[in-house]
Formats: C-alpha cells, structure tokens, sequence
C-alpha cells in the first residue's frame, strides 16, 4: 500500500535528533511561505510534538506544500539527505526511482557495472559516510572496473535509501555522461 505524503512526513520528522527538530521549528516560523498562507504561529510550534507538528503543517499548508516546505526547511539546516529522503518518498524526485519504485542504481545495475570508469573517484566520495575503510580496501583490491563494480554492488541489497542516492549522486558527479546517457533511456 502506498503512503501518504502526511505519513512520509510524519516519518521524515520523527526521524530528527532532538536537535534538528528544533532547529526544524525555529526555520519553519522564518521562512517566507508562499503567498496566501501565513507562518504556523511561534508558540503553537514551539509546544508541538512530530504528530501535532505534521497536523499543523498539512492544515496551514495542504500535504504537498508540507512536503515542499518541509525540504525546504530541512535544506537550511542542514539535513540535505532528510530532505532528499522526503522528496523521493513522496514522488517528488522522479530520476532516481521509477515507475515500478526500482532505484536508479538497481535498475541500472548491469550497465553500471560494465561502464562506470574510472570506479576510484567514485569509491573516495562514498569512503567514510557509505563505505567503511575494509570494504573500500576490498573494493580496490579488484584488478578491473568492473570486478569493483560488481563487489561495490554486494553491498547494494544491504543499504538504505540515503546510501543508494550517495551512490547516484557520486556516479552523477564523477561519470555524468554516463548518468545523463541512462537516465535518457
């Protein structure tokens, strides 16, 4: 079953450290909204907890400018990847998911792996926030591009939605032809 945009939401901000919530709130009440709607007040946002916050926010906003808004608020502090997680959770990032929900890097798996040249670049942008120093290692010990493609791709089935999309995102600035060349197809 399909969710929702108001459950991605909810998830999306239950998902905060204590302290991105309420750098979250504090962002919300000074951001520019857009015309027509007013700022959630200060008070009722500084009380509210993740529910009542994504409540508010659906009633003030409708879902998908929450959505819109949320991204937004969640790009100026600093949580990027939350933001890219709610935007593709919410259909709002069409390039890295399909219409079956299949990923960009899984859908593209064989060509990936027979075409990304070189593969170290992409291997240095994901060492430490993706890859460990022992599966980089292990990665690099490959002789060919494709054989440290294809060990990259065995840790594939056990990463999240935020370590495919570092994956997308270093393909895409270090082999952007390629990337381009794919996502034409």
């Amino acid at each position: 079953m399909a969710r929702s945009a108001r459950d991605c939401l909810l998830t999306c901000l239950e998902n905060l450290s204590e302290g991105e919530l309420r750098r979250f709130k504090a962002k919300l009440n000074e951001v520019p909204v857009r015309r027509g709607n007013a700022n959630i007040p200060r008070g009722k946002l500084q009380k509210a907890e993740t529910l009542d916050l994504t409540n508010m926010m659906v009633s003030f906003y409708t879902e998908k400018y929450a959505v819109q808004l949320t991204a937004k608020v969640l790009k100026a502090i600093n949580c990027k990847d939350r933001a890219e997680e709610l935007l593709i959770a919410t259909g709002n990032r069409p390039q890295l998911r399909n219409s079956s929900n299949v990923h960009f890097i899984e859908r593209h798996r064989e060509a990936l792996i027979q075409r990304t040249t070189p593969v170290e670049p992409v291997l240095d942008k994901l060492f430490g926030s993706v890859l460990s120093d022992e599966q980089y290692q292990k990665i690099t010990a490959k002789e060919t591009n494709p054989d440290k493609m294809r060990e990259l791709y065995r840790l594939v089935p056990s990463w999240d939605l935020r370590c495919k999309n570092k994956l997308y995102e270093a393909l895409k600035a270090k082999n952007p032809h390629l990337v381009n060349d794919l996502e034409g197809r």
